[in-house]
């Protein structure tokens, strides 16, 4: 019984470490006024995004929207998110910012 644990757990950790990614990027560093002024919902789209700040972090949904990081220097080694959540027709739905945090 106890061979047949030890078969089983050592299976599960094989899996496991094949399933393993690297760890996602840190998001696109950003100024938090030039976002607070540039992201406006209802109005910035993705094309806009990428142009004025370049690719970050984002995860896809099934239901088409994304929802996309940036972080703010806030001194110190602190950063604050700014999290940007854009609809299937690729238009800024809403906007978010975090509390601030070390990396």
């Amino acid at each position: 019984m106890m061979h047949r644990l030890s078969a089983c757990a050592l299976a599960v950790s094989l899996v496991a470490g094949c399933a393993t990614q690297p760890a996602a990027p840190p998001g696109a560093q950003v100024d938090a006024a030039r976002l607070a002024q540039s992201v406006v919902a209802g109005r910035s789209t993705r094309a806009e995004l990428l142009a004025a700040f370049g690719p970050t972090r984002s995860i896809r949904f099934d239901s088409g929207y994304e929802a996309w990081v940036y972080q703010s220097p806030a001194g110190g080694g602190a950063f604050t998110e700014f999290v940007v959540l854009i609809d299937p027709q690729g238009v800024v739905s809403k906007t978010r910012t975090g509390p601030t945090s070390t990396p």
